[in-house]
């Protein structure tokens, strides 16, 4: 791998880079949908091409200036996973507005936070978020003005304010993305348009088995456009080469394969929530008739890598990746250590150090904080520019020269790094560090077990306990039997002190969009989790021995 990627896209703004694709790929597909009855949009379907899109926003880009909105504005896009939302995302790129994306689960009371914090100066919206848009203007001091998608009225609201300039430069913010996060409020990260098209072109030039064909691939990504997987890294990406973005509303496991099979799909991304998902659908012979190369995720289970290849037929390559620094790790050569969570090595461009506690580099071998950098004379370049209105995080991020990413990892003595845990996943039971993933990874493989999240609960005597959270798969039965039969499953695998002291079986999980297990909801601020109905308590059986 070349820092090529980084010479193919500097000095250019992210409309630059969309109308070069266009003179070169007029007719090739750039968004498409899979059909889908009862959706509410494109039900039979929907392609457009780089020639079409490029029209479409063209047409937006003038309805916007007319209505006054340019540099230095923030737009709202409550568009959800539509394609309408790529070209309305585009077209404000192109006037040097920053896009706002918004959750569509957001409450009235977190979108007013979005509004207020990010200064929007119009929220662009579907009529099923109207409602929600409305309370959230009730709680602000300065209502946002909206303008429905399909509104029988064409013209946008005029902006609010002057704009700052004309010139689009390749550090102008391009999009403000909101972290979900774990305590406190989201923090808004400054993404400019060098930042973006770098993490679309890092990620669309691997070599190898695994190198996209320019003007060929087709990405489906089931992924939410709000999220930097789906809204920055492979659209972009495909943007670059002339690829397509397949763009489903969401994950549908029982529709997964017809979808695929359907558009032509050549490249899948996934979550580790999707190998179960799928691997737990009867078979289909749809499941073998794709023509998918490869899938690019992370997280999936150790023990389910293997068998979801040798079920379906093609390579699942595991990557690392987050909002503030998407220049991607990824085990994408021979040996891909399948049946571990290796997720790639350190390569140019992207410097990594495991740390301490005491931010101290560890020696191989050794489980820690990883940390990321550019470059020692360039750290930040490919990195986001900030967290909005907050120097001080973001200076604590980026504390010694390098970003402190919060994820766990050991690094082997072959250099390939291994995903242990978030920092804030470890359970620490008696002196002994328990990482969640692991417990959750043995637990998983169970046919009885859906989905499951592990986490930490006080224990007066050992510091913290572990707690399995666990949804069961359609037909089974919940008890204390089960319980005891899937805590000697771990047992029998795991060193004594890790398996659940705790198991609790419960109806669902809370998830972000992006299907990601949201474990600090599972339990309502302020209470005991270990006084919710239903807790059974395993902790007699753990000993040694």
């Amino acid at each position: 791998m070349t820092l090529s990627a980084v010479d193919r896209v500097m000095g250019l703004t992210v409309g630059d880079a969309f109308r070069r694709t266009v003179d070169r790929f007029p007719d090739n597909d750039f968004l498409a949908v899979p059909s889908s009855k009862g959706r509410g949009y494109h039900e039979a379907g929907f392609a457009l091409t780089y020639g079409a899109a490029s029209r479409a926003v063209d047409s937006l880009v003038e309805r916007y200036r007319e209505a006054g909105y340019g540099l230095g504005d923030r737009i709202a896009l409550a568009l959800d996973n539509r394609p309408e939302h790529v070209l309305h995302r585009l077209a404000l790129n192109t006037l040097g507005v920053s896009c706002v994306p918004i959750n569509p689960d957001y409450r009235a009371a977190e979108l007013a936070y979005l509004l207020d914090h990010s200064e929007a100066s119009l929220v662009v919206h579907l009529e099923h978020h109207r409602e929600t848009i409305e309370n959230a203007n009730t709680e602000l001091a300065r209502a946002v003005p909206s303008w429905r998608f399909d509104s029988s009225d064409n013209a946008f609201p005029a902006a609010p304010r002057a704009t700052s300039g004309t010139t689009v430069s390749p550090d102008t913010e391009a999009q403000l993305l909101y972290t979900s996060g774990t305590t406190g409020r989201p923090k808004g990260c400054i993404m400019s348009h060098q930042y973006e098209l770098l993490c679309g072109s890092w990620y669309a030039d691997p070599e190898g088995p695994f190198a996209f064909r320019e003007g060929e691939e087709r990405v489906y990504n089931p992924l939410p456009l709000y999220h930097v997987n789906a809204g920055v890294v492979s659209i972009l990406g495909m943007m670059l080469i002339g690829g397509c973005q397949i763009q489903p509303d969401r994950f549908h496991p029982r529709s997964w394969w017809r979808d695929v099979v359907e558009t032509k799909a050549s490249v899948i991304h996934y979550l580790g929530v999707v190998a179960p998902m799928l691997l737990n659908q009867p078979g289909d012979p749809l499941e073998r008739a794709h023509n998918v190369r490869f899938g690019w995720g992370a997280g999936i289970e150790p023990d389910l890598h293997r068998v979801f290849e040798e079920r379906f037929g093609f390579p699942m390559v595991e990557l690392w990746g987050m909002t503030e620094m998407c220049r991607v790790l990824r085990a994408d050569h021979e040996p891909r250590k399948r049946g571990t969570r290796a997720m790639g090595r350190a390569v140019p461009g992207l410097d990594v150090e495991i740390r301490d506690e005491n931010d101290a580099p560890l020696p191989d071998g050794q489980p820690g904080e990883m940390v990321v950098r550019f470059s020692a004379e360039n750290p930040r370049l490919g990195a986001f520019s900030g967290y909005l209105k907050d120097e001080a995080a973001t200076e604590e991020a980026w504390r010694g020269g390098w970003f402190h990413t919060g994820d766990t990892v050991l690094r082997a003595e072959d250099g390939m790094l291994h995903f242990v845990d978030r920092k804030k996943n470890i359970i620490r039971r008696s002196g002994e560090n328990i990482a969640a993933a692991e417990v959750e990874a043995v637990l998983q493989v169970r046919d009885e077990v859906n989905q499951v999240a592990v986490l930490a609960v006080p224990d007066d005597v050992r510091e913290e306990e572990v707690l399995a959270c666990i949804v069961l798969t359609g037909g089974v039965e919940p008890g204390e039997a089960l319980a005891r039969d899937l805590f000697e499953h771990c047992n029998k695998r795991m060193a004594y002190f890790k398996p659940p002291g705790w198991i609790m079986f419960v109806e669902d999980l809370p998830k972000t969009g992006s299907q990601k297990i949201q474990k600090h909801r599972i339990f309502e601020p302020e209470t005991d989790p270990l006084k919710t109905p239903g807790m059974i308590d395993l902790r007699a059986l753990k000993r040694r021995g």
